[in-house]
């Protein structure tokens, strides 16, 4: 197993997961799991945490898995698509939950282009309540035309 093959599975692995992302977002959680995700668009409870929170179990569980073959068996792609779910998953924490919804209060003075941007196109998702209608479903990649001022 060479070094380079191990960063490019990596790196197309963390790419990729921007991609199912945004599908996940468009077509499951804004389709047949709504009723997990509406409480993130509406808040109707008092907890902290939102039923939207288990989609981040699911891919933590898919990472895991690709773990468990990895050390099980002699798949060892395993690790750099099981590293490049996680850290997918822990930047999504850190640019969703925590920068653009504020869950943890850090990051509120960073203000540059790519965050006004990120910022903007999530507040336009943001701005239809219901399921249909939605629009900007990606996270890191979002259309130019919210880096415009």
């Amino acid at each position: 197993m060479s070094i380079f093959y191990w960063i490019l599975i990596f790196l197309s692995t963390f790419c990729f997961m921007e991609f199912m992302a945004w599908f996940t977002h468009k077509y499951v959680m804004h389709g047949f799991l709504w009723h997990l995700h509406a409480d993130h668009h509406r808040k109707d409870h008092d907890s902290w945490f939102e039923r939207n929170d288990a989609f981040f179990i699911f891919y933590a569980v898919v990472s895991m898995t690709f773990f468990y073959l990895a050390h099980s068996t002699a798949f060892w792609y395993g690790w750099p698509i099981g590293f490049g779910i996680m850290a997918y998953g822990a930047t999504y924490f850190l640019v969703h939950d925590i920068f653009i919804h504020q869950r943890f209060k850090m990051f509120r003075n960073a203000d540059n282009w790519y965050a006004r941007g990120i910022r903007r196109a999530h507040k336009i998702h943001h701005k239809h309540l219901g399921k249909d209608k939605g629009e900007c479903f990606g996270m890191l990649f979002v259309p130019f035309k919210y880096f415009r001022k």
